[in-house]
């Protein structure tokens, strides 16, 4: 490297280091209890929202060594501790003297930005930006999550989270905001959002009262006659024009979470569950309760990268493919790509080849012979397939079977979102998660202030 090279990133490299000291020293500033918190928030703020993505994770390093308990400070507290007995006199107050002291320094400073104006969506897309660097990076940032993790437990509970159904007499703003964050089917009009609100095709939102302009997840439900497989059967009929008495089924065709900051702590599954007792008591017809889910990055992430060999993270590998296929299938793919049938080698560049091209999905041959062999691999995907961490591999898959749905190969659906889109990203297959009955029971254990949140705008 060149010295005017070297000069420059070291440049960089100081400047990277100036904002990050200014901004821990506003940030430690909070805990002196001589100060007013709102400026330095605002200067946390300001210095951390110009940050680039590497300074942030520099300065997410950087709070967890140098905001912490000393470990000099420590030591003697946990060599008393050792030393007493649990039936020692002394040792209730020596534990409860030990939590006093370890109590994280951290912690207390995200509490004192969490009570300032704006601080909890700062906190939001705070562990926003910390989950998105950590699963690119080498460090262990969890110590700093842990601790935001553990403040929002306190402040989205009981008293603070309220539903709201999002109707036609809701404000533009509302709905706005809804058609904007649809990430799941998104709209391209305030008009075609409005066809989503009716007797029959509703909406729900989860709202923070310190939030009440941002709903935290957010979730459309299709009122149906039997369970619809097909996302056409649902936009389709949208805008309330069919019977009321007829429905039997609720279908969650679209669940958003608006603020990434919030993943993990089980408000989604919440939602669902809230939905799902108000839906029951409004219409004791509706008896069942599924969704029509998408399965974002089958083709992309899974599929594809198996079929071109790149197959070291997943189960099912490059050689298992053509065995969900039958031999006379087999040959008719190779013509349909322009191989000889006896070329068995060039099957899964075969396939790649015709499943990139969306025209496949309009050739009844084709249609006819991928069906089968298709929801067998997508159900090996979102059943079979984990993540290191031992959970479902697909993220929609991860968040119902994790909620406690349940998903069988007849709840996978071929060609259920023929769009561009649908195409691209899971070759149209979408899934249909089922929630039990005694699901929500569950859901009301785990939850012990489930029936006690408020719930707004039920005006049916």
């Amino acid at each position: 490297m060149k010295t005017d090279q070297r000069e420059k990133v070291g440049e960089i490299m100081d400047s990277d280091h100036r904002m990050i000291e200014e901004c821990l020293k506003a940030f430690q500033a909070l805990g002196q209890e001589d100060v007013h918190p709102e400026p330095l928030f605002q200067k946390v703020k300001l210095i951390y929202h110009s940050m680039e993505e590497h300074e942030k994770e520099l300065f997410f390093r950087t709070i967890i060594e140098r905001v912490e308990v000393p470990k000099e400070e420590m030591q003697p507290y946990l060599e008393a501790l050792i030393d007493c007995s649990p039936g020692d006199p002394k040792w209730p107050s020596l534990l409860s003297e030990v939590r006093n002291r370890f109590y994280s320094p951290r912690l207390k400073l995200l509490k004192k930005i969490s009570y300032s104006s704006g601080g909890l969506k700062f906190l939001l897309d705070f562990r926003g930006d910390l989950l998105t660097i950590q699963r690119s990076s080498d460090l262990d940032l969890k110590p700093l999550d842990s601790d935001i993790v553990f403040l929002f437990e306190m402040w989205f509970q009981e008293g603070f989270l309220y539903l709201e159904e999002i109707t036609l007499d809701s404000s533009y703003r509302q709905i706005e905001r809804i058609k904007n964050s649809d990430m799941v089917h998104p709209m391209a009009s305030i008009e075609e959002m409005g066809q989503r609100l009716g007797k029959d095709r509703r909406c729900f939102a989860l709202y923070h009262r310190l939030l009440p302009r941002e709903p935290i997840v957010f979730i459309e439900v299709a009122l149906t006659k039997g369970l619809a497989r097909n996302v056409s059967e649902i936009m389709a009929r949208a805008g309330g024009r069919r019977g009321r008495g007829k429905v039997d089924t609720a279908v969650f065709y679209s669940i958003n979470n608006t603020q990434n900051g919030l993943a993990g702590l089980g408000l989604g599954k919440m939602l669902v569950g809230k939905v799902v007792d108000s839906l029951k008591k409004e219409n004791e017809k509706v008896r069942n309760f599924a969704t029509l889910s998408p399965v974002p990055g089958f083709w992309q992430g899974y599929l594809k990268p198996i079929l071109e060999g790149r197959d070291d993270a997943f189960s099912l590998k490059s050689g298992d493919i053509i065995s969900f296929f039958s031999k006379k299938d087999v040959a008719r793919i190779l013509k349909k790509a322009g191989e000889e049938p006896e070329n068995l080698g060039q099957f899964n560049a075969a396939l790649v080849s015709i499943l990139s091209d969306s025209a496949w999905a309009v050739d009844d041959d084709l249609v006819r012979i991928l069906r089968d062999p298709m929801v067998k691999i997508a159900y090996h995907y979102i059943a079979n397939e984990k993540n290191p961490r031992g959970k479902p591999l697909n993220p929609v898959a991860n968040f119902h079977l994790g909620n406690g749905a349940t998903v069988s190969v007849s709840n996978v659906n071929f060609l259920a979102n023929p769009s561009e889109k649908g195409l691209e990203e899971s070759c149209g297959i979408m899934v249909n998660y089922i929630y039990t009955f005694s699901w929500l029971s569950q859901i009301r254990r785990s939850f012990r202030w489930f029936d006690r949140m408020e719930v707004r705008g039920f005006f049916r």
